[in-house]
């Protein structure tokens, strides 16, 4: 298996740069495993493939408005893009700037004082502020929009989902952003039950696998949280022999950590079903072609990027050159790819 294995070549043109209104009338492309059937919907007819009592697990995360800038005291304008809190007032953050080293102090543009306390990778710092950075979000924070989106966002809601709850990701979890509350009530009327998680995405999520051999590539740590709540549901709803639905890769990979996390603490044969207990903590669960999935039964989500490890995600789950092959057809038919874009349902 090789990173070249998860290429395809996709026209600019198929890039969305704005969101489609309403929500919920994005393109929706099902994709049954079983028999590689492809069928073309809209959104808002997915409950037509949901059954009473099924799971649908969201991650209701909350994008941050992460990039801020700030002034050297030569004058000079630096990015600051805010990845992952350390404490109260400590933030990993990607620096946009010449010159930033350990000591360099930053004065927040309408915002406190800040200093770079250590060298991360790249272009990567540990950056200290004065006081904490979160009350001025309002004032000097902005939504970092995916590098490949050039149009502007004239209203930031509409890069968040609408149960987005619990601030603290980079980036939005996309699957999500095709929901609209009365599609979510609709759902539930038909018995369509809903579960929680939290994982907070960071902009890693955007790099692609550089490594000849993805099995080489360092994925990236993410927070994430399964509460209890949510633990039950999920173990009645296996009980019961229904479906669990994750929307996105990040409820794929908070479910399945919690499931990895809870065979540790498991005493002889784990190879069948156990309940799973709440879990919170770090996940660098990287899911590649091979894996075995625990919890997810099927999955909602957007059309990802070249030789990305949301790419190989959705390949171990319906099978790589599967997934290729639906890549280009919905590229014939002109789906729109990426955060902005429409929707896969995997069955």
């Amino acid at each position: 298996m090789q990173t070249s294995d998860f290429d395809y070549h996709l026209p600019e043109a198929s890039i969305a740069q704005t969101p489609v209104e309403p929500r919920d009338s994005s393109r929706l492309l099902v994709l049954h495993r079983d028999t590689g059937r492809l069928e073309h919907r809209i959104f808002r007819e997915i409950g037509e493939y949901l059954r009473p009592n099924d799971l649908l697990v969201l991650n209701q995360t909350r994008v941050i408005p992460a990039r801020i800038y700030a002034r050297k005291p030569t004058g000079g304008r630096v990015e600051l893009l805010l990845l992952r809190r350390r404490d109260e007032i400590t933030w990993e953050a990607l620096v946009g700037g010449k010159g930033l080293r350990v000591a360099s102090k930053l004065q927040v543009e309408e915002g406190p004082q800040a200093e770079i306390i250590a060298m991360l990778n790249g272009s990567e710092r540990l950056v200290r502020f004065a006081e904490p950075i979160e009350p001025y979000f309002p004032k000097v924070g902005h939504v970092p929009l995916p590098p490949y989106i050039h149009a502007e966002l004239k209203d930031p809601e509409r890069y968040q989902t609408v149960y987005a709850k619990e601030p603290g990701s980079a980036a939005a979890p996309t699957a999500g952003l095709h929901f609209t509350p009365r599609l979510l009530d609709e759902l539930q009327a038909q018995g369509v039950k809903i579960a929680y998680v939290t994982l907070h995405v960071g902009l890693d999520t955007f790099a692609p696998v550089t490594e000849e051999n993805p099995a080489e590539h360092k994925i990236h740590t993410e927070w994430c949280e399964l509460p209890q709540e949510t633990a039950d549901l999920i173990n009645q709803t296996r009980e019961a022999g229904r479906r669990i639905i994750a929307v996105g890769t990040t409820s794929v990979r908070t479910l399945e950590s919690a499931a990895i996390e809870n065979r540790k603490s498991k005493i002889g044969n784990t190879d069948h079903w156990s309940p799973i207990t709440a879990f919170t903590g770090p996940t660098s669960l990287y899911i590649l072609p091979g894996y075995q999935f625990k919890v997810v039964d099927a999955m909602i989500t957007n059309f990802h990027l070249p030789k990305s490890t949301l790419l190989m995600l959705v390949s171990a789950f319906a099978g790589r050159e599967k997934i290729l092959e639906t890549y280009q057809t919905a590229i014939q038919e002109g789906y729109r790819f990426y955060s902005f874009g429409d929707a896969m349902l995997i069955l």
